[in-house]
């Protein structure tokens, strides 16, 4: 008969070949999942790389062949007569974004605040849900609601009909307000509670302490939520398209009739061709090329803030 010594290192050799096997099996998944994350991180590069590619072949050779100079800083856009310049887009949704994010960003970051440090639970449970809510809403109906409520306000009070650059930027700011808020305030809550409780036994007010500690400290997620802000008011297309009045024309006053570079390509894309079609493109590498550059000065600023 085998010994009960004999008996147990028989057992403890079997233990540390499950254990073996069992860690060979986790290690074996894990290299699975790592990859599978792999290959999605990839997909999502190989498919912005691809759409660039796209349209840059599609648009950049448009630019030439109207000619850089005329393309860009032209004033005037008559397809029919092969005239095509974008400046007056291109200022529109400069002018457009620029407006939304002077109104959208105190808004956004005063609502975060009030959310984070002042308001009780219960009015945060139903504001935040609510301001959430605003993030969901589609673009169209945006747009209806500017077509149909501030569109004839300002009709009302300026006259021109309504359609123009102002009911734009009212539309953009509250399109971006869930972006602003949500980031803001998450950035507001990671600042380390050391910090408030400092701040307040030196002797510093509550007020005082948000907006020279607290705000201080959460500045580079408050200026990602700005830059977050940002894309998506001068990528929006559907809510410009209903308010805007689309004339293709620079704009001189607030009051004024625009078309952004989106919605230049979303109206006219459906019935272009020929040169027409590949000037489209070309606006929307201008876009791309704008937008990129952007994000890469604000993204420098954000990081060097941060440090």
């Amino acid at each position: 008969m085998k010994s009960a010594e004999s008996i147990n290192k028989t057992l403890i050799r079997k233990k540390e070949f499950i254990d073996l096997k069992e860690n060979k099996k986790r290690k074996y998944f894990e290299r699975i999942i790592e990859t599978f994350f792999l290959i999605c991180a990839l997909a999502a590069i190989i498919a912005v790389f691809m759409i660039s590619i796209f349209i840059f072949i599609k648009g950049g050779p448009a630019i030439f062949k109207i000619g850089i100079k005329d393309f860009l800083l032209g004033t005037k856009w008559k397809p029919m007569l092969d005239i095509y310049g974008i400046l007056p887009m291109i200022l529109a949704s400069i002018y457009a974004t620029f407006g939304a994010v002077i109104l959208g960003v105190p808004v956004g970051l005063f609502t975060a605040v009030f959310l984070a440090e002042i308001a009780p639970e219960w009015l945060t449970k139903i504001v935040r849900p609510a301001v959430q809510l605003l993030a969901g809403i589609p673009s169209v109906v945006y747009g209806f609601f500017g077509l149909i409520v501030i569109v004839p306000i300002i009709d009302k009070l300026f006259g021109g009909g309504g359609n123009s650059l102002l009911a734009v930027i009212f539309i953009l700011t509250i399109m971006i307000l869930p972006t602003i808020v949500s980031v803001s305030e998450t950035s507001i809550r990671a600042v380390p509670k050391e910090y408030k409780e400092g701040s307040l036994a030196m002797g510093a007010s509550h007020i005082q302490t948000i907006f020279k500690v607290i705000i201080p400290a959460a500045r580079s997620g408050i200026l990602a939520a700005v830059v977050l802000g940002i894309g998506r008011a001068i990528g929006e297309t559907m809510a410009v398209i209903l308010v805007a009045g689309n004339t293709p024309l620079i704009p001189h006053s607030i009051l004024d009739r625009v078309r952004t570079m989106t919605a230049n390509i979303a109206i006219e894309m459906g019935y272009a061709f020929g040169l027409h079609q590949e000037a489209l493109f070309a606006t929307g590498v201008i876009l791309f090329i704008f937008i990129m550059f952007f994000n890469i000065v604000l993204n420098i600023f954000t990081h060097k803030v941060g440090e």
